[in-house]
Formats: C-alpha cells, sequence, structure tokens
C-alpha cells in the first residue's frame, strides 16, 4: 500500500452504492487503498467489507473506531468478518476518541484512555491471531469460553491506532502494527511521531511501525480560495488537545494550514515530503472540498504518484498534469 483516501466522514455521509461507485473510481485511478471514518451513521468495518467485496484489490480500512463504548469481542468479530469478506484486505484503525464525545454520545466517563488502549490491545491481538483470549485486566475482561476465529480471516486483521500524544505513541509502539495520524505535519512525523512510535516498537522487539499518514489535500486552482473553506472544515479539530498539540509541533497555527492545496506539482512535491518524513503510506482526506473536477484531478495524481512508487520513478508523467 503506498497512496490512498477516504470515501467518509463526518460530514458527509453518502448511500452505500455511491461509496462503491466512488471506490471502483479510486481503484481505477491507481490508488491502492480507500479509508472509512467512524460516525455515528454507517458502520465502518460493516462499510468497508461491502467495499472491499465489490472493488477486488482495493485495501479497505477504518479509520478509526474508538476504544470507548466498544469491546475487543466485539470489535475482533467485526475485523475479522470483514477481513474474511475481502481476502485479507481489511486494516482495523483504533483511537482514543474525545471526551465530549465519549460523555456525551456513550454516557461513558473519559477516564484513563491511555490504559483502556493498553488493555484492549493487549486483549485484541490474540483474538485476531487465534480467535481465543483469556484477559484479566483492571479496565475490561476479554475470554472466549467458545472459539472466535472466523474462517477465511487471514492474514491476521492488521491493527493501527490514531495515536500523536507520547503516551499513545509508545503504547501502540508496543503493541499496534502501526499509527494513523491527521493534521501531523513532514515535522512533526519527523521529530517527533516516526521516532517516538519506532523506538517503542524495537523496545517490545516488533517490527518498524506502519505510518499511514491522513492529510488533507486537493489539487486545485484555487488554493487559497479553498484554504478558507479548509479552515471551517478542519476548525473543530483545533478544540482537540491532542490535535492542538501535534498542528503546533508541526509548525502551524491552524489545522487548515496543514492542507496540501495546489497544482498538480506542488502538490506531488507535499506527498513527497510526508515520505521522506517517515510515513509508509499516505492517504489524502478532503479530496472533495473543491467539487468533482477537483476531486479527479487528485486522484488521477494521487494514482500516478503510487505508480511511480511502485515502479521506482521519480516524477510526476505529463499526462497527469493539468493547465
Amino acid at each position: 500500500m503506498t497512496l490512498g483516501v477516504t470515501l467518509s466522514s463526518t460530514n458527509r455521509q453518502l448511500p452505500v452504492d455511491d461509496t462503491v461507485r466512488l471506490a471502483r473510481d479510486a481503484r481505477e485511478a491507481g490508488l491502492h487503498s480507500a479509508w472509512f471514518g467512524q460516525s455515528f451513521a454507517y458502520d465502518s468495518p460493516t462499510l468497508a467489507a461491502i467495499v472491499g467485496r465489490e472493488v477486488p484489490g482495493l485495501h479497505v480500512g477504518s479509520a478509526a473506531l474508538p476504544v470507548f463504548g466498544r469491546h475487543p469481542l466485539l470489535v475482533s468479530s467485526q475485523a475479522q468478518t470483514a477481513q474474511a469478506a475481502t481476502g485479507g484486505r481489511y486494516h482495523l484503525g483504533l483511537a482514543l476518541g474525545t471526551r465530549h464525545l465519549t460523555e456525551t454520545g456513550f454516557g461513558l466517563p473519559y477516564e484513563r484512555p491511555i490504559g483502556l488502549l493498553r488493555e484492549f490491545l493487549t486483549a485484541l491481538r490474540p483474538l485476531l491471531e487465534t480467535g481465543e483470549a483469556d484477559f484479566h485486566g483492571e479496565l475490561l475482561t476479554a475470554t472466549t469460553p467458545y472459539p472466535a476465529a472466523v474462517p477465511g480471516a487471514r492474514p491476521p486483521v492488521p491493527v493501527l491506532v490514531a495515536a500523536m500524544g507520547p503516551q499513545a505513541l509508545r503504547v501502540s509502539g508496543a503493541l499496534a502494527d502501526g499509527i494513523l495520524p491527521f493534521l501531523a505535519g513532514p515535522r512533526a512525523l519527523a521529530e517527533h511521531l516516526v521516532p517516538a512510535a519506532s523506538a517503542a516498537a524495537e523496545a517490545a522487539g516488533r517490527p518498524a511501525p506502519r505510518i499511514v499518514a491522513l492529510v488533507p489535500g486537493v489539487v486545485t486552482h484555487d488554493p487559497e480560495g479553498l484554504r478558507a473553506r479548509a479552515a471551517e472544515a478542519l476548525a473543530l479539530y483545533e478544540e482537540v488537545p491532542s490535535y492542538r498539540r501535534v498542528i503546533g509541533l508541526s509548525g502551524a497555527a491552524r489545522a487548515a494550514d496543514l492542507a496540501v492545496l495546489g497544482d498538480e506539482e506542488a502538490v506531488a512535491a507535499e506527498v513527497r515530503r510526508y515520505f521522506d518524513a517517515g510515513a509508509t503510506e499516505v492517504v489524502f482526506t478532503a479530496t472533495d472540498l473543491g467539487g468533482e473536477e477537483a476531486r479527479r484531478r487528485t486522484w488521477t495524481l494521487l494514482g500516478e504518484l503510487s505508480r511511480e512508487r511502485t515502479a521506482g520513478r521519480p516524477t510526476v508523467r505529463a499526462s497527469a498534469r493539468r493547465p
């Protein structure tokens, strides 16, 4: 996997058939993955399973399921079912969520989030790998009096965490397969997130973590005009402490400063900065922000960049550029 896009957000929910159509477009453009956010509407793993089964060759993922209000046994069942349905192309993303949504939506106290994440991952890994668990922690219990393996759910579902704070990065590096940072620019990745997750993985004897960078980006002829729209769409993240921190570590004053906007060459250069900073994969979000034509230009460019990385070529073909 190299480059992908998100196909859902908290602000825009498409009919399932339209989502499948867009996913086919993404695959035809040369993209390797499509990711689905988790809101109070669609169930992300279910939607990913449908899309992955309908669009052969496309990897699909959840970015990301909050651990509050969920249980490892149920998440394992969802993830394994999606993995079996897609022939091994599902990727599970987990998140801590926010205090506001946890307490107002689920009516749960937002307490000990790092401890819950650690126990959730500890219980989940054996469930995904063997279909069995016998975990008794301080915050949750997960045991399997009956086998919980789903036939065909192979290889084991990879688990990534939307981790950006120091403690979450340590836990994720030690217990997960990678991280899913959003609004973490190249500076934050290179100087903070990648080193922290990598050091934790090495200390735990695990492989180097995947770094799947989620980046708001659009190919557009009007970058400044679109940045004003991005500022409105991304403003809510500036109210969340973990996002405020990583925006600052990226050298930005606001979330919209991290939106990658411009013509094909400008956007391609920024994508390469993310890879140079340690991202193993780049996933563009908000590609519909500039309308249908801008989305198509963006996906065409990302598909070309994906083919370049696969072939080891350093430039964008002229056919991918637009005046």
